[in-house]
């Protein structure tokens, strides 16, 4: 319980980009591009990771349940390890043109 109350201010002072971007002079949304920007690639990351390990936990489990399809189970492992991070990349990709807007 004090960690979650450690926790709570801490995610005020993150989740209010007027606190955090006191010193803007423009006015404008460019903190909260920047907050766009920071979560657009930080959740991507997260999903791609959390994917990719529970696809690499079931393709391992499913080598050790039956070796002799390993081959198969490799080649489609590999397949589909690259759509999330494509998706990654993605979303890298919208992270610099956002903070292009800066």
């Amino acid at each position: 319980m004090s960690k979650l109350k450690t926790l709570i201010p801490a995610l005020a002072l993150l989740l209010v980009p007027s606190l955090a971007f006191a010193a803007e002079s423009d006015g404008g949304g460019g903190g909260m591009v920047g907050l766009g920007a920071g979560l657009a690639i930080g959740l991507a990351a997260l999903g791609c990771g959390l994917g990719q390990g529970n696809l690499a936990g079931a393709a391992m489990s499913g080598m050790a349940r039956n070796p002799s399809s390993a081959g198969g189970i490799r080649t489609s492992m590999m397949l589909a390890l690259a759509f999330p991070e494509s998706l990654v990349l993605f979303c890298f990709v919208i992270a610099f043109m956002l903070m292009g807007k800066i």
